[in-house]
């Protein structure tokens, strides 16, 4: 199997109000990319924030207020940072509230139902391109116990965000027991090495993904609280 990543070039700038599924489709149309059944399409959480009007003013309370209107629940805090849960249930620095590559004295929030989303998109390109496409919303998370940042999915439609393999054999014969794949992320994160935060490269296809399993939203990746041990401490005691 042989996968393609192909950015979309030539996106502009993008503003609250704005209808992203028609821009980006007729971005790919002005790059000569002809979507395909099956393609993927991978999308930055900033833009979709920015159409969606998720950009406020870092005044007057400054950033430290956002981050706690758009927490759940502190996990940790070091200095200015806080590792925080938001209320769609990610683990992220600072709530996802972010100050890059939305201009000065603006702050982009997560979009409030990335994985509406991300539909409303694949309802977009399947409307307007003919075609049937997955679309998947990123952001770019931290992660435990590792150093360096890394596209995750967010969002997610069209797909199934995590294929269950238990139960199926590898490749010696022996049986799976207890892996989940997390699709929607391993094709988030392959897309980082095409759309970088300084090549204004927002978006991009991916191509000759093989997906099988019943489709699923972004939001099925998140751990449930009973099935975290990182909020259980030593001895089996569920940290407070």
């Amino acid at each position: 199997m042989n996968v393609e990543l192909i950015p979309i070039p030539g996106v502009p700038e993008i503003r609250p109000g704005d209808d992203l599924g028609p821009i980006l489709t007729d971005a790919t149309r002005k790059a000569g990319i002809a979507l395909r059944d099956g393609d993927v399409i991978v999308v930055t959480q900033k833009v979709v924030s920015k159409a969606e009007g998720r950009v406020v003013s870092e005044e007057p309370d400054g950033k430290a207020a956002w981050v706690a209107r758009e927490t759940r629940r502190v996990v940790a805090r070091r200095d200015d940072l806080v590792i925080a849960e938001t209320r769609h249930g990610f683990v992220c620095a600072n709530a996802g509230v972010d100050a890059s590559n939305v201009g000065g004295g603006m702050l982009a929030l997560l979009p409030e139902d990335p994985d509406a989303s991300a539909e409303r998109l694949r309802a977009t390109f399947a409307e307007l391109a003919g075609v049937g496409v997955a679309v998947v919303i990123t952001d770019t998370f931290g992660r435990a116990w590792r150093r360096g940042l890394v596209n995750v999915a967010i969002g997610a439609a069209g797909l199934p965000s995590l294929v269950d393999l238990r139960g199926t054999t590898d490749a010696s014969g022996r049986t799976l027991e207890v892996t989940v794949v997390a699709l929607a992320d391993e094709i988030a994160a392959a897309t980082g090495l095409v759309m970088g935060k300084a090549e204004g490269v927002p978006a991009a296809v991916v191509r000759g993904v093989r997906s099988e399993g019943p489709l699923l939203p972004a939001s099925a990746i998140v751990r449930p609280p009973e099935e975290d041990l990182f909020r259980i401490g030593q001895g089996g005691e569920r940290a407070t």
